[in-house]
């Protein structure tokens, strides 16, 4: 079988997107179920949830003194001109600090947990009729890749992030539009990094990521953006990660017009 093939999508675009978010309650059904997964997935997610907790608890408490470091324009501002703008910064500081977690945590819980997140994936794979054309992937190598890869996506996370601090300053619009938008780029951002897996069975490197999952953009984004809000909640990314691993088996299989089935059993 060619895995480079794309299935056509065949729903609309928000049943697919919809369909995206139940590969990930699926997901979250195959890693409920089966204890041994969830013991290997949380124990690196609890590890770099730790490490990110601390991060955005000191985040918060030098908040006030961020904003008052990027407004200095606003210091001979009278006091309720002054302490609006720099809520506002404090607040776009916050949650573009949120989504650049959210996306570093995904990454660096991958490296940390390669090993536990590939034996899970694989798992998913078997479950479902194994992967056609798999390639032997070398442990460090499929490390030395995922570092690569997740280094770039996070790059690309902050330059986005940057616009966003901007826009943030927008009344109205950077506390409505601005975190939908962050949460659609966070989403597929997610996405590209938890295929990851999947996607090095088949010999296959970040820009097919990138290409497969753009040829069914909802179905992508409703996985991902589903992942990025649950990671939002507090300890939804150390208890979701291992789920969204295994629903990101079923995401590249399904884009790729592979079963999502159970193997019939003899």
């Amino acid at each position: 079988m060619d895995t480079t093939r794309v299935t056509a999508p065949a729903a609309s675009a928000v049943g697919r997107f919809f369909s995206g978010v139940g590969l990930l309650l699926r997901g979250l059904a195959l890693y409920a179920r089966s204890p041994r997964l969830m013991l290997l997935g949380i124990l690196p997610a609890l590890i770099t949830g730790v490490l990110f907790l601390g991060a955005f608890a000191a985040l918060v408490y030098f908040v006030d003194d961020l904003a008052a470091l990027v407004t200095p324009f606003a210091d001979d501002w009278s006091a309720t001109p002054r302490n609006l703008v720099r809520v506002m910064a404090g607040l776009a500081l916050l949650g573009i600090g949120g989504l650049v977690g959210v996306l570093t945590f995904t990454a660096v819980t991958l490296v940390v947990g390669d090993p536990f997140y590939e034996k899970i994936s694989e798992r998913v794979e078997q479950r479902y009729g194994g992967t056609p054309g798999e390639v032997e992937v070398p442990f460090w190598g499929s490390l030395r890749r995922s570092v690569v890869d997740s280094l770039r996506l996070v790059a690309i996370s902050v330059l986005i992030g940057i616009p966003l601090f901007v826009a943030g300053f927008i009344p109205v619009v950077g506390q409505t539009v601005v975190p939908v938008v962050g949460a659609v780029i966070g989403g597929w951002v997610l996405a590209l990094e938890l295929v990851g897996a999947p996607f090095y069975r088949r010999g296959m490197r970040l820009p097919d990521r990138r290409r497969v999952l753009r040829a069914d953009l909802p179905t992508s984004l409703g996985f991902g953006v589903a992942v990025f809000v649950c990671f939002l909640i507090p300890l939804g990314a150390v208890l979701i990660m291992p789920a969204a691993v295994a629903g990101a088996a079923l995401l590249t299989r399904r884009i790729l017009g592979q079963p999502i089935e159970e193997a019939a059993r003899p």
